[in-house]
């Protein structure tokens, strides 16, 4: 766009060539328009329009215009944004917020040159602006720079894990309560994992993981989730192990996960003590809440076993509750039939990767600590 004074002067004179039978793409065709005096500055960026139409092909003018529209509106913020800031760099995001609207909505974001968490905080007044004026909740991000929308094919970077893999299991079995389990998206990370055997030993390490991809996924961090190594690295910087701690194979459990936790990422977790694992039979009511609320994934250790806790069916009435459990001691392949099927038990574990459990599947005679990690009150 070129800006010249404060007002853009720009034609739009061709969005694209279309016909049944043409087989050249021709990109936009903008213009300065002669004649205009005063001083100019020029800068390049990347248009990035949305418009809705209806399916029938006499819309089709329609959305051109309306993409002519979105682009000029776009063009003119951006110079307005310029003039303010001319280090900054215009950018067209798009975001979903379903089930609020079922449109994406499009907000032009003057990101300013820094990293992307530098970004985040100066973007915050703009945010907070936008969160009143679509009538969103205050306590959570929705519109920050990662949750835009990408329509692009891109090759993942970095390991691939299956996302939200107790989706499409059977029900509990509890007949009436109420089903309380983890809100938004968390990545399963168990043995065997990114080229590490950790068999035997890294189930706590794993499940940390898992929670560290939900904090990812709700996009509260763009910080990368910790291998064993920085694992280990981290506990001897905070003073809790010895320097040999590093490369060991050592156990971590749910008091190291609040630690990490709160050092990696500043958050807060509460942890909950039962001196038997039987004793989470009475703890329905708090398990549910915390589901309800706070929506993050549940580590537990207890005796030489970790899990991730992704929710209970509990219904109060009758005091029937049942476990959704994540076993991080699956060391198979990233495949959901596999992974679901509740007839195949891993080896360390005795139970399936991902399913319902009574209290049987926590020990009478260990205790147990659960680290129950909040959610930031932070858009």
């Amino acid at each position: 766009g070129t800006v010249v004074g404060e007002k853009v002067l720009l034609k739009l004179e061709q969005v694209w060539a279309h016909g049944t039978d043409s087989s050249t793409a021709t990109a936009p065709v903008l213009s300065l328009l002669a004649g205009a005096s005063g001083t100019s500055t020029s800068t390049t960026f990347q248009l990035d329009v949305l418009a809705m139409g209806a399916q029938a092909e006499q819309s089709l003018s329609a959305v051109v215009e309306g993409l002519q529209q979105r682009a000029l509106l776009q063009l003119t913020e951006a110079a307005a944004m310029l003039t303010t800031d001319p280090a900054c760099r215009p950018r067209a995001l798009h975001f979903s917020l379903k089930p609020h609207q079922l449109f994406p909505v499009t907000v032009l974001m003057p990101l300013p040159a820094t990293d992307l968490d530098a970004q985040e905080e100066c973007l915050r007044p703009l945010r907070a602006a936008l969160h009143r004026r679509l009538n969103l909740i205050m306590d959570r991000p929705f519109l920050r720079v990662p949750q835009g929308l990408s329509f692009k094919i891109a090759a993942a970077a970095g390991p691939v894990r299956l996302k939200n893999v107790h989706e499409g299991l059977p029900p509990s079995g509890i007949q009436g309560g109420h089903v309380h389990v983890v809100q938004g998206v968390y990545e399963y990370c168990h043995y065997m994992q990114d080229k590490f055997d950790d068999n035997g030993w890294g189930c706590m390490y794993r499940s940390y993981q898992t929670v560290l991809s939900w904090f990812r996924n709700q996009h509260y961090t763009s910080l990368p989730i910790q291998s064993h190594e920085q694992i280990q690295k981290m506990l001897v910087k905070m003073g809790d192990k010895p320097q040999r701690f590093v490369g060991s194979k050592q156990w971590i459990g749910a008091m190291e996960a609040q630690m990490l936790l709160d050092e990696y990422l500043g958050v807060s977790s509460k942890i909950l003590n039962v001196p038997s694992g039987h004793d989470l039979e009475d703890k329905g009511r708090e398990l549910s809440q915390h589901f309800d609320t706070q929506g993050s994934p549940i580590s537990i250790g207890g005796g030489v076993l970790a899990f991730t806790i992704l929710g209970v069916h509990y219904n109060s009435e009758t005091c029937q509750i049942k476990f959704l459990v994540l076993d991080p001691h699956y060391t198979g392949s990233e495949d959901i039939g596999t992974i679901q099927n509740q007839s195949k038990k891993n080896s360390c574990s005795g139970i399936p990767s991902v399913g319902w459990h009574d209290i049987s599947v926590f020990r009478k005679d260990s205790f147990y600590n659960l680290c129950l990690p909040q959610r930031p009150k932070t858009i």
